[in-house]
């Protein structure tokens, strides 16, 4: 058989798989491991190593700390225990056969128990310490018979001059200490002791038996686990383990049960137990009377445990790990845990609104009253219900009151220190706050990125979702007054302001914000209202920053920033650490804002200017033509809807008919624009006109002539322009337009600019541009009619294209590629022919070279004035007719 463990001999870092695959046979025939899972197995043959002794070899001695696990493949070897530090005197306890496994001490860092010696040629596996753990840790409940060896182990006979057990209990000290606080059991535990025992032994009789442990055989023992399994499945009366635990708890104090180690504390562990009753020997079966009694007083014996057992384990600083291991299972598995402290409370209030957040609550009796500044009574809490939660996952003041509904009201409390230390790691990773039974903010953990790092093991709580008012809240009561704007917290503030658009309107934030800046006058409430006030001032700058002019659009913003300026000036008369954020608050109220301007798209001339920003109440003057080619100039703010154009023309023509407002291609492709859409001007197409018309005469719309475009290219006056120029001035009007695109327009473009009422102008004019750059290159390649200068322009749009990526323009960059990938232009094979070559070298030459932003001369006029104005035709039919005109199809 040692010829399959040829491959244990290799490191199981070179272990391949194949390896492992022969390895996993020979492991599935060992004992040990039969009741093991495929991935348990697969995981030992990844780590484990192979070692074959000699006999007589030493494998390690009573009281070393050991470093590793093992399992016998073959052979066998002794257990030698000494009663003195001379190991000379070591007696053979027994023998470990194939298929054992001993070594577990290394879980817990402890000295091993005995001397290991080979008695003959032995076939061991060895696992190392930090591997076995990490694979007890996961597989804990199927490897734990691996820690009581209930295999191979075979009594030495006359070389087995082993101590009695009774002897060794004498000798220890922990014994010696639990008979001396055993007290003598009360004849009604005793009873509910005799019950329970004869209780298991009629319904499960396989529990009670000879159990080995630590190298000793116990007579007719229990195990803690199949204890508190066995009667949580008895009995209606014990909701968790933590319960049950604490009901086997009170007969091991009053001595009806024991520990096999003396233990004083019941463990819900692999740990056995054995009843009163067993302690001298067999103890009989119940007879069939007392069977009958048994099960007719079960649920009452059960009963008086549960009443009589205790609900806190000893306090936080006393506690064991074992406690700690019980308590965190519990909390996997309910929120009403029995580990914390106890608190009665006999005060009014537990604690109260903008109070540092210390501790975490769960209501055990009585009910409490959830209160808020300005709001009242928002929600009831009963028993079972927690509370205080939010202030410690945010490290923020309390958000609201918690009053005592009735008198003796009792809970549990988790202080702050510890409810870090323990349950954030085990609470659920969604926080619910409620108010009136509904869900108000919902909280979720999140993993925290920090600098340096690609993660950590630090956590924050992100908001998910929630009313808005609640999320405002969130965010007033997180803010940091201390913290700068770039912080990590801050940034979330920062998306708040940017978002709230979409879910809380100015016209709702602004009575939110005044409320919270007027809650709390009293002198009790003095430092909450002045930390609310100040956390306000802050939020409103940020708002202002960010919103800029735009709040000039809705009288009620420049309203309210008028009234929280003077309410805060009122303030800072009785306050003064409100005098301080005065001046920047001053500053946002008498800036002075963006003045409306009057636009006209139609007219090239603007093109020129320095461009500013579109805003919603700018006008506009715009030509709307009617169905015989007339037309009428409107003036309109630039966010008006379909049904103010309409108004406006008609104001204009003194009709009464009924008209519709169309967007005309120069294809002739037709667009009824909707009542409700907005800000129509700027989504035109590159040739697109509006036309408003009789729904009957919708049919017979005809595209003006000047929509078809240019007749003839315009090579003759770019070819004398320098690429570089041309790139770089492209470049700079796109920079002019991009840098005009507010970052709500945006948001407009995504939620639907209809439901704000506000324009998209900007990114409109940014996004156009795009189209007009790909379609001027079709134009002009297409209007071309000799083949040679036909090559000449398409070497001169790949040089422009190659400066504009020196210049890191990618959007009239790619705009040029596509112009030149369109089918009108990469179906002429004839002008393609003599340019692969130079297109590849073209493209070499794009990416070696640095990027240089400076212009070639200052004198850039005509360049400037040319790439601002570009005609071009977008009528794809036309230029594919155009382009078959240049070179027919090939017969």
């Amino acid at each position: 058989s040692r010829g399959t463990d040829v491959f244990l001999l290799s490191r199981p870092t070179e272990r391949s798989r194949e390896d492992v695959d022969i390895i996993l046979a020979r492991l599935k025939n060992v004992k040990a491991f039969e009741k093991f899972g495929p991935n348990l197995l697969q995981q030992i043959c990844l780590c484990g190593f192979y070692e074959c002794l000699e006999k007589g070899i030493t494998l390690y001695r009573q009281g070393d700390i050991g470093t590793s696990w093992y399992a016998v493949l073959s052979g066998s070897l002794d257990v030698k225990v000494s009663e003195t530090a001379n190991h000379q005197d070591a007696v053979t306890i027994c023998t470990l056969g194939v298929g054992t496994a001993f070594g577990e001490s290394i879980l817990d860092n402890t000295p091993r128990h005995a001397t290991i010696v080979t008695r003959e040629i032995s076939e061991l596996l060895r696992i190392e310490q930090r591997e076995f753990r990490s694979m007890w840790e996961k597989y804990r409940q199927c490897m734990a018979g691996l820690l009581t060896p209930p295999y191979g182990v075979m009594e030495s006979g006359p070389s087995s001059d082993r101590m009695p057990d009774k002897e060794i209990l004498s000798n220890n000290p922990l014994g010696s200490m639990s008979k001396h606080l055993n007290k003598v059991p009360s004849e009604k535990i005793l009873r509910a002791g005799r019950i329970l025992r004869n209780a298991i032994v009629t319904r499960s009789p396989n529990m009670i038996r000879d159990r080995k442990y630590h190298l000793k055989t116990y007579k007719q023992c229990c195990v803690g686990t199949e204890l508190v399994d066995w009667q949580m499945q008895q009995t209606l009366y014990v909701h968790s383990r933590v319960q049950a635990v604490g009901m086997w708890q009170v007969l091991l104090e009053e001595g009806v049960l024991n520990h096999v180690d003396q233990e004083l504390n019941f463990q819900d562990k692999y740990l056995f137990y054995r009843f009163l009753d067993d302690e001298h020997g067999d103890a009989p079966l119940p007879n069939e009377e007392e069977k009958k009694e048994s099960d007719e007083e079960l649920q009452d014996t059960l009963l008086l445990l549960s009443q009589m057992a205790t609900l806190v384990p000893p306090p936080p600083g006393q506690r064991t790990v074992d406690d700690l291991e019980i308590i965190y299972e519990e909390l996997s598995i309910m929120l009403a845990v029995a580990f914390v402290t106890p608190v009665f409370s006999i005060s009014l209030a537990v604690f109260n609104q903008g109070e540092e957040g210390t501790s975490w609550y769960i209501i055990l009796k009585g009910s409490v009253n959830v209160v808020i500044y300005g709001k009242g009574v928002v929600c009831t809490l009963h028993e079972g219900d927690d509370f205080g939660k939010l202030a410690l996952v945010n490290d923020a003041p309390r958000a609201a009151s918690i009053v005592l509904r009735e008198d003796n009201c009792h809970f549990l409390r988790v202080d702050k220190e510890d409810f870090n230390r323990i349950l954030r790691d085990v609470e659920a990773n969604t926080v619910r706050l409620k108010e009136h039974d509904q869900d108000v903010l919902v909280l979720e953990k999140t993993p925290t990125r920090t600098s340096g790092h690609a993660a950590s093991s630090h956590y924050k709580y992100t908001v998910m979702s929630g009313t808005p008012e609640k999320i405002l809240e969130h965010f007033l009561e997180t803010m940091r007054l201390d913290s700068h704007l770039t912080e990590p917290a801050e940034t979330e503030l920062d998306d708040f302001v940017l978002m709230h658009c979409v879910f809380l309107p100015n016209s709702q934030l602004c009575p939110v914000l005044m409320a919270q800046a007027s809650q709390g006058s009293d002198q009790e409430k003095m430092d909450y209202a002045l930390n609310n006030k100040r956390r306000v001032i802050r939020l409103v700058m940020q708002w202002a920053s960010i919103h800029g002019d735009q709040l000039q659009e809705e009288e009620g913003s420049l309203a309210f920033l008028e009234e929280l300026y003077v309410s805060v000036s009122d303030d800072a008369r009785v306050i003064p650490a409100l005098k301080e954020q005065l001046p920047e608050l001053e500053k946002i109220v008498k800036r002075k804002y963006h003045k409306v301007l009057l636009r006209q798209f139609s007219v090239g001339d603007e093109k020129l200017q320095k461009r500013q920003p579109i805003k919603s109440n700018d006008e506009i003057l715009f030509k709307v033509y009617c169905f015989d080619h007339t037309y009428t100039t409107i003036r309109v703010p630039v966010a008006a809807s379909v049904t103010e154009v309409i108004s406006a023309v008609v104001d204009k023509l003194g009709s009464t008919e009924d008209l519709l407002l169309v967007n005309l291609s120069s294809a002739g492709e037709k667009a009824v624009l909707k009542p409700t859409d907005i800000s129509i001007f700027s989504t035109l197409g590159i040739n697109g006109r509006l036309f408003i018309c009789r729904r009957d005469q919708l049919e017979s719309l005809t595209a003006l002539p000047e929509q078809e475009g240019p007749s003839a290219g315009s090579m003759a006056t770019f070819e004398l322009m320098s690429s570089k120029d041309l790139a770089y001035q492209m470049t700079l009007y796109d920079w002019e337009l991009f840098n005009s695109v507010h970052e709500h327009e945006l948001i407009y473009h995504t939620f639907g600019r209809q439901h704000f009422k506000k324009t998209t102008a900007n990114l409109d004019l940014f996004l156009r541009r795009f189209n007009e750059i790909q379609l001027w290159v079709i134009t002009e390649v297409c209007l071309c009619s000799q083949l040679s200068k036909r090559v000449q322009l398409l070497k001169k749009f790949i040089k422009i294209a190659a400066h504009c990526k020196e210049y890191k323009n990618l959007n009239s960059f790619f705009a040029i590629i596509m112009g030149m990938s369109n089918p009108a232009v990469s179906r002429l094979s004839q002008t393609w022919e003599r340019m692969i070559a130079n297109t590849i070298k073209t493209v070499r030459f794009c990416r070696s070279q640095p990027f240089n932003t400076s212009p070639a001369n200052k004198n850039q006029q005509d360049v400037r004035g040319y790439v601002r104005q570009l005609n071009v035709m977008d009528n794809q039919r036309t230029l594919s007719q155009l382009s078959h005109r240049l070179e027919p199809r090939r017969t």
